[in-house]
Formats: C-alpha cells, structure tokens, sequence
C-alpha cells in the first residue's frame, strides 16, 4: 500500500508533555500513541519529528516565560525533553519556540501537503499549523492523535482550526490511512 501524500510532522512528541509529574503533561499523550505510531509506520520515511527546547538565554518575554516556569531550566528536566519515541533516522528539528514551522520544516517539507499529529493541540500545534497554512501549504491535523492540555482546549482548538478550511483540514487516524 502506497504511504499517504506528503509528510508527517510529529510535533513535540516529548517526555516533558507526557510524565505524569510534569508541569506540562498532557493528560491523554498515552491514549494518542498507537494512533501516531500507526501514522509514522504510514508515512514510512517522510516523517520529521519536532522538539521544543530551552533556549541557553531566553530573551525578550520568554525571560519572564522562564521565570514563571524555572522548573524547565533546571538540570532534572533535561530528560524529559527527549522523544517518547526512537525516530530512527527520520530527521528530528528543535526549536525553541511554541511553533515547529520553521525553515528547516518547510524545507524538508515542501509545497506538502502536511499531516500534523502531536501535543499540545492548544499550543505548539496550533503554532505550527497556522503559519503552514499561511505560506500556502495544505495542512491536515489528525484530531484523534494530538492531546491538548485537557479535552476541552483540544475540542475548542479543533474547532477553530476547522474555520481555515481549505488550507486546513480536521481529520482523523482511519481517514489519513484511508487515503494511503
């Protein structure tokens, strides 16, 4: 079976966001997985992971960012940037910001068209997927394998996502696997 059209992108698919004793979990990062995994195994090699990661010196308003969370800058929390997943040899951009749509992806990427799976559905993927949209990529958000911060932030962000149809398209695991 051919993989889908166009690339996964796994955005912050981390520790940090699904350890029960992080500030940021993200309490249905478990029930996701068999959903990503699935799609990665689809996409095969077109598949790029993201990370969100600390900057050495926040500056500007992620200063304040950071001193309200310290918790992030400290030694412990190294770990739990890490993938909860091996990406194998798919290529994996850092960023250290809430938006993975930086040049690296857009370059990997293409014209798309983009599926993007991921966590927080209220935050990093919604940072990425809007400015895709905006430079002209159709993008396709898996509902069923993102997890926001709780299901209300995540149904409310799916709605919204849904008003930038046709750039953006709201969907779910068996229908990207439908189109393989």
């Amino acid at each position: 079976m051919p993989p889908p059209p166009g690339w996964l992108v796994v955005v912050d698919y981390q520790e940090v966001f699904r350890d029960p004793t992080s500030p940021w979990t993200t309490p249905r990062f478990d029930e996701i997985r068999p959903r990503v995994r699935s799609l990665v195994e689809a996409f095969g090699d077109r598949v790029v992971f993201t990370r969100f990661v600390v900057p050495d010196e926040p500056t500007g308003a992620w200063a304040d960012y950071y001193a309200k969370y310290d918790y992030f800058t400290q030694a412990h929390a190294i770990p739990l940037f890490q993938l909860s997943e091996d990406p194998r040899a798919r290529p994996v951009v850092d960023a250290p910001a809430f938006g993975k749509w930086v040049p690296t992806v857009a370059e990997l990427v293409g014209d798309g068209p983009i599926t993007v799976v991921g966590v927080a559905t209220d935050c990093c993927v919604l940072s990425t997927v809007l400015p895709a949209a905006d430079a002209g990529v159709l993008v396709r958000v898996v509902s069923d394998a993102c997890a926001g911060a709780d299901d209300e932030a995540h149904d409310d962000t799916m709605r919204i996502l849904g008003c930038y149809a046709p750039l953006v398209e709201v969907t779910t695991t068996s229908e990207v696997l439908a189109d393989a």
